[in-house]
C-alpha cells in the first residue's frame, strides 16, 4: 500500500519522470548544482566515487538546515564527502523558501520527500534495504517528521541537532535511530528531560520502538581530537536507538555522519 502511495505522489508531482534512468539516457540529466525538477519543486543528487553505473546504491536522503538549499550539504565534508567516499548516493531535497514544514503532523514535505525517493529510483538503481534519512538543525527536525510519518521503509534515521516534540505518537518508524546533539546547543535547544535526563532527546523513539528503560553506556569516541562524543544505546524490540552527546553547541560534528555510515554499511571506521 505504501509503495502505491509513493508512486501516486510521484506521479502527481512529476508525471514525466517515469522513464528509464539516466544511465540509459531516457530522462533529462541532473546532478550536483543542476537540480532535478519535480513538479514545481526540485532536489539535488550526487553520485559516489567509483560507482560502476550499474550496482544498486545505498541512499542518504539529507534535509538541509534553515536558509540553505540542497547544494550546501553536497559541498560539505561532513555530509557530502562522507557519503561520496562510502559509495552512498546523496539526495538533498530543496525546502520550500529554504525551510521545512515539520512542526506538526500533515507536513506537505513528507509526500514531497516520498516523491523525491521515487524519482531517484527512476534515475538510479537504488538499494531499497539501505535507505538512510538524515538532516541538520531544521533539517534534522524534518528528518524526524519524515521518519514519524513515512518511516516504515527507512533503514536508519541519522539526526543532527533537531527533533520534534517528544510527546508525539508516530504512525510509522524507521528500523534504527541514531541522534546526535550538543549539550550547549541554544539554537535548537538541547531537549533536557525531567530531573536533568540527558537521554530525553530520543524519548519518542525509545517509546515507539519498545526500548528498555535504561540504555547501555558505550563510552566515548572521537573522530577528531578536539571533540569527544559520549554514546548511549538501547536494546529495543523493534530496532536499536543510539544517542551521541557532546559538550558543544549547534553544529554537525566532524566525522559523525561518516562514522554512522561506516557502522551501518559494515565498513572499517575512517575519517572523514
Amino acid at each position: 500500500m505504501k509503495r502505491f502511495a509513493l508512486t501516486l505522489a510521484a506521479t502527481l508531482l512529476a508525471p514525466a519522470v517515469f522513464a528509464m534512468g539516466p544511465w540509459k539516457g531516457e530522462v533529462e540529466p541532473c546532478g550536483g548544482d543542476v537540480a532535478c525538477p519535480l513538479g514545481e519543486r526540485s532536489y539535488h543528487v550526487m553520485e559516489p566515487e567509483g560507482w560502476d553505473g550499474e550496482s544498486p546504491l545505498p541512499v542518504l536522503l539529507h534535509f538541509h538546515g534553515w536558509s540553505r538549499n540542497g547544494v550546501h550539504p553536497q559541498r560539505s565534508d561532513r555530509v557530502g564527502a562522507s557519503a561520496k567516499r562510502r559509495g552512498v548516493l546523496l539526495v538533498t531535497p530543496n525546502g520550500r523558501n529554504k525551510t521545512w514544514s515539520f512542526w506538526r503532523a500533515g507536513s506537505e514535505d513528507v509526500p514531497f520527500a516520498d516523491a523525491v525517493l521515487e524519482d531517484v529510483a527512476q534515475r538510479y538503481p537504488i538499494d531499497r534495504e539501505k535507505i538512510y534519512v538524515s538532516g541538520y538543525s531544521f533539517g534534522s527536525a524534518m528528518a524526524w517528521r519524515y521518519a514519524c510519518q513515512s518511516g516504515n521503509d527507512v533503514t536508519a534515521l541519522l539526526a543532527i541537532a533537531g527533533s520534534v516534540d517528544q510527546d508525539e505518537t508516530c504512525p510509522e518508524a524507521p528500523a534504527e535511530v541514531r541522534h546526535v546533539h550538543g549539550l550547549a546547543d541554544t539554537v535548537m535547544d538541547f531537549p533536557m528531560g525531567p530531573s536533568g535526563d540527558v537521554t530525553y532527546p530520543v524519548a519518542l523513539w525509545r517509546r515507539e520502538l519498545g526500548c528498555t528503560a535504561t540504555g547501555e553506556d558505550q563510552g566515548d569516541w572521537q573522530a577528531r581530537s578536539f571533540l569527544t562524543l559520549s554514546r548511549t544505546a538501547w536494546d529495543c524490540a523493534d530496532g536499536p536507538v543510539t544517542l551521541d552527546l557532546h559538550p558543544g553547541g549547534h553544529f554537525i560534528p566532524h566525522g559523525w555522519i561518516g562514522r554512522q555510515l561506516d557502522e551501518l554499511l559494515g565498513l572499517a571506521p575512517s575519517y572523514p
